[in-house]
């Protein structure tokens, strides 16, 4: 059945909450959110500590905010912190891994990762007390209404979904806590340990915890381009 339905009207608001601040100060709020955030370093010694969860849904929350295609916020976040549900986290992804490393990766993308010290091996994953999987909306579905069930398209799902992810990182940082960007491939293990549908793709594990005492990082991770290599005036 064609069903043809009008688009709802555009509705506007002002414009909630905006602030303006005075240059020297924008400068000075500026340089402070890079000083906290040049702080970040991936960490792979995590401590066992929990986390309160009020700490991790404030931070998804946060996450939910980002900016997205026609604001259809393609984006599904599973939180893992049973103990069991890591371990079998931890025995999926270590299978992709250990193909990865040790049949599936040219040796140029090994080079690329030998400074970082990364092997197969991902206790992380265990001692980590939350492990946050990152998914992909390809479509969404209507819940209610006369279209109830059917499917509609998401837009620029990619995209949305990185703009999300980086904000759930910063917003964790920002918090005290520490994160690493896990990415297995393939990661579909993860749509059927978490229960999520066919139409989702997860894309990041991201594992947050404290950072174990005497925690120590790559140098190599530590060292970023300067903004004359990422950015120019025209």
């Amino acid at each position: 059945m064609n069903r043809q339905l009008t688009p709802p009207a555009c509705l506007l608001e002002p414009l909630p909450a905006y602030r303006e601040y005075p240059q020297t100060e924008m400068v000075d709020r500026a340089r402070a959110f890079y000083g906290d955030l040049v702080r970040r370093r991936t960490v792979r010694d995590f401590d066992t500590r929990p986390v309160p969860r009020e700490v991790i849904e404030t931070c998804l929350l946060a996450a939910g905010t980002a900016p997205s295609g026609a604001n259809q916020q393609p984006w599904f976040f599973s939180v893992i912190t049973n103990p069991e549900h890591k371990r079998r986290v931890r025995e999926a992804a270590e299978v992709e891994e250990r193909s990865f490393y040790q049949e599936r990766a040219p040796q140029e993308w090994l080079d690329a990762l030998a400074p970082l010290g990364t092997d197969w091996n991902k206790p992380f994953l265990e001692a980590a007390p939350v492990l946050i999987a990152i998914f992909a909306q390809k479509y969404g579905v209507h819940r209610d209404g006369p279209l109830k069930g059917e499917k509609f398209s998401h837009y620029y799902v990619p995209e949305s979904v990185g703009i999300a992810a980086g904000f759930l990182i910063a917003a964790l940082h920002h918090a005290g806590l520490a994160t690493l960007t896990h990415t297995p491939n393939p990661m579909s293990f993860l749509n059927k340990l978490c229960g999520r549908p066919s139409s989702e793709k997860a894309v990041i594990l991201l594992v947050v915890g404290y950072p174990k005492p005497g925690c120590q990082v790559p140098v190599h991770g530590g060292i970023k381009k300067p903004l004359d290599q990422i950015a120019a005036w025209m």
